[in-house]
């Protein structure tokens, strides 16, 4: 059975003290002095207090599992994404190691391995002899027992310097390791034992435990290892720098795995011949350079970095994986754990694919998308037009004036920023996308669908601003905000003022409702205030006389985005934006809480299903229940995605950001172009299609193949008094 198919933690606890050596066979005659010589010979001691000093060792040890790396995989389980170590070392059982790498570490280390009790007195004896001879250490008496208790005492240590106080060999540690390892060998199997050992044994190159070394140096597993393979690898234990066969020179570890061949034949493990054979063969590596951490994503897959990033995000945010955010990412670096993420290659290559379609990845303004599974949360994709790099030596200075004027460098094209979801950055103005939190208020304080108000060009408004702002009304005092096109006058329902996207509609609307419970609702579906101007006017003290919230002009994240509007996707259940599927201890149980959604019910079922149908206008879809007024603000939608979908376009001031949010029942996309270093730089008009082209066509593209779903119509009672109202003509085509 293996060592740590049982308990996780042991601890071994000695009462034996000197009676236990000589059980073990070890007291008597010369062997006494041997063992009793290291520390006699610093402390000027006798036998006798050498004998002393041993019965006054610590008598107990902890053997807990040594740092593992743990694995993050795409959603398919099978996709590496990257590995998270401090020591790149992966437990293998040692049914799963080939017999050539068992019997070459013990011809390597300790030819005795199989007849003593974890002391080999013979070798201690021809060490103490060598070693008096020469006036200095030339020979070492270590089994492959006392190896183990030596790495397990480093890893249980407690703080960098009780490591190195663990594995320092002075004679009194020396003796310890003696005393632990006879203490061992009467608790474990020498299979357990062997299999510990080469769990924790160091192999040069990061590679910790045989695992890590065949994957490093030979890109295979334990079980595949050949002989002249194994042979190198149990020869590099000794000292892997002096014998490191990726140096130029390969002489040196070329003799060792020599010296490690001829030792198995001695043992009998192999024949003349094989050995012989064995030696003729050159030294042939296949090197694998393991990732570690977002940063060491494959050159193939760079983009999915971001992703990364986001899941670091989340996991250091988790309380269930550590008191700390720094004992949160060290558990991470040593706990084993094997990840399964969220991320859909399939979809994240579509979503990279049409990022960059028509623009750099080096271009100033970044263009990115995040998709969300709808009633899940789950994060499908996360792509945006940059390299995901620490390098930022060649990316030119910041468009930000006053960040150059400082020599700050931009943000592209190489970035670790969260362009997507947060991190460092405050987010991006979502123009019109805000007036859905509006539509939510007004829908669940009782106002219908069809609720009809006149529109003007220009609406003066109860809402104070500053004297400097380009909407102030002419009395120099209240915010007078107007619509982008004049055809947009007239009376509007909530179909067609969000199909249209008039602003003077919502801004009235907003007055109705109130400016705070617009505000709440935002909150209340996972918007965070990214500046100290925002949360300002979202304090209670503030939020009413917000009127400029319905336009979008406070600052947030396409993952905030897509995660609220994913609320009316799921019939008004809100869910975080989650990263992973599965995460899995070392032991193979499944760490349950980590996986499950975090799901609430935000909204009423009704309001929901009343706010996709006036989203149903937007995309040239058709409302179920109403219409939409004749026209929208990104008709083609639908057609591009061949399959009922909703949402909604949004403009910055000046087209200085775009953005667009749709959805099918499965999938939500939220994409948007801006400049992330200087929300003042004019995105302009020729690029506001890019976020809609880039969702439209992804979504096209994820849903291939899937099963085409429905949205469910709202109920008669939140719709309000029947209208008769032209629908597009495409709304023919479509089902409720």
């Amino acid at each position: 059975m293996s060592y740590f198919s049982g308990v996780m933690t042991r601890t071994f606890t000695f009462v034996g003290h000197i009676a236990a050596l000589v059980r073990a066979g070890l007291i008597g005659g010369v062997a006494v002095a041997t063992i009793a010589y290291p520390l006699a010979a610093v402390a000027g001691l006798g036998a006798k207090a050498g004998a002393d000093a041993i019965s006054n060792l610590p008598a107990s040890m902890r053997i807990q599992p040594p740092p593992q790396t743990s694995y993050l995989y795409a959603a398919d389980g099978k996709t590496l994404i990257t590995t998270f170590y401090e020591e790149d070392r992966k437990f293998t059982t040692l049914a799963a190691t080939s017999p050539w790498i068992q019997e070459a570490v013990v011809a390597a280390e300790d030819a005795r391995f199989y007849d003593h009790h974890g002391v080999d007195v013979k070798g201690t004896i021809r060490a103490f002899v060598a070693n008096n001879q020469a006036g200095t250490v030339s020979q070492g008496a270590s089994t492959l027992t006392m190896q183990y208790v030596r790495n397990a005492l480093r890893d249980a240590a407690g703080s960098p310097q009780a490591a190195v106080d663990a594995t320092e060999q002075t004679s009194l540690r020396k003796l310890r390791e003696m005393k632990l390892a006879i203490e061992l060998e009467k608790r474990m199997t020498k299979a357990q034992i062997l299999e510990g050992y080469l769990n924790v044994a160091y192999f040069g190159h990061r590679a910790y435990g045989v695992f890590a070394a065949a994957q490093i140096y030979f890109s295979t597993v334990p079980a595949n290892l050949t002989l002249t393979q194994a042979a190198l690898l149990a020869g590099l234990v000794q000292a892997p720098t002096a014998y490191d066969p990726a140096a130029t020179d390969q002489s040196a570890a070329l003799v060792r795995r020599d010296y490690v061949i001829d030792r198995m034949a001695q043992l009998g493990y192999i024949s003349a011949q094989e050995a012989v054979r064995a030696r003729a063969e050159p030294i042939r590596l296949k090197l694998t350079e393991p990732p570690n951490d977002c940063t060491s994503v494959s050159r193939a897959h760079n983009d999915w970095g971001f992703f990364c990033d986001e899941f670091k995000r989340w996991w250091i945010a988790q309380p269930m994986f550590g008191g700390s955010p720094q004992q949160r990412m060290s558990n991470l670096r040593s706990g084993g754990y094997r990840i399964v993420s969220s991320l859909d290659p399939r979809v994240q290559a579509s979503a990279m694919r049409h990022v960059t379609s028509g623009t750099r990845i080096g271009d100033r303004f970044a263009v990115g998308g995040v998709f969300l599974e709808p009633g899940t949360g789950l994060i499908r994709a996360m792509a945006v037009n940059r390299t995901y790099s620490l390098d930022q030596r060649r990316n030119p200075m910041s468009t930000d004036p006053a960040k150059r004027a400082q020599h700050v460098k931009g943000n592209y094209p190489n970035t670790v920023n969260m362009l997507l979801g947060g991190g460092d950055v405050n987010g991006y103005q979502a123009g019109s996308t805000f007036k859905y939190f509006t539509m939510l208020a007004a829908l669940e304080k009782g106002m219908p669908l069809n609720t009809a108000i006149y529109a003007p060009q220009k609406l003066t408004t109860r809402y104070v601003t500053g004297s400097t702002d380009a909407s102030v009304c002419p009395d120099g005092r209240h915010w007078c905000p107007q619509n982008a096109s004049k055809s947009m006058t007239g009376v509007q329902t909530i179909w067609s003022g969000w199909g249209k996207s008039v602003n003077t509609y919502w801004v009235q609307l907003e007055q109705r409702v109130g400016a705070a419970a617009a505000v709440r609702m935002a909150a209340r579906l996972g918007l965070t205030w990214h500046t100290p101007i925002d949360a300002r006017q979202a304090s209670q003290a503030h939020a009413n006389s917000w009127g400029a919230f319905t336009l979008g002009v406070a600052d947030t994240t396409p993952l905030e985005m897509a995660a609220a509007y994913a609320t009316v996707a799921a019939d008004g259940m809100f869910c975080r934006p989650l990263p992973v599927v599965a995460v899995i201890r070392p032991d193979g149980k499944p760490f349950a809480a980590a996986a499950a959604p975090q799901c609430k019910r935000a909204v009423s079922q009704a309001v929901a299903r009343a706010a996709v149908d006036a989203m149903r206008c937007t995309t040239g879809y058709g409302a179920a229940r109403g219409g939409c007024g004749g026209w929208s603000t990104a008709p083609g939608a639908y057609g591009a995605v061949g399959r009922p979908f909703a949402g909604k376009t949004g403009t910055t001031d000046s087209n200085r950001a775009a953005w667009f949010i749709g959805f099918t029942p499965q999938l939500i996309g939220a994409g948007f172009v801006a400049d992330p270093d200087n929300p003042n730089d004019v995105a302009g008009s020729s690029r506001h299609g890019k976020p809609l082209a880039m969702v439209t066509q992804t979504m096209r593209d994820a849903m291939r193949g899937k099963p085409v779903r429905y949205f469910t119509p709202p109920p008669a009672s939140i719709v309000g008094r029947a209208q008769h109202v032209s629908a597009p003509p495409n709304a023919k085509r479509t089902k409720p």
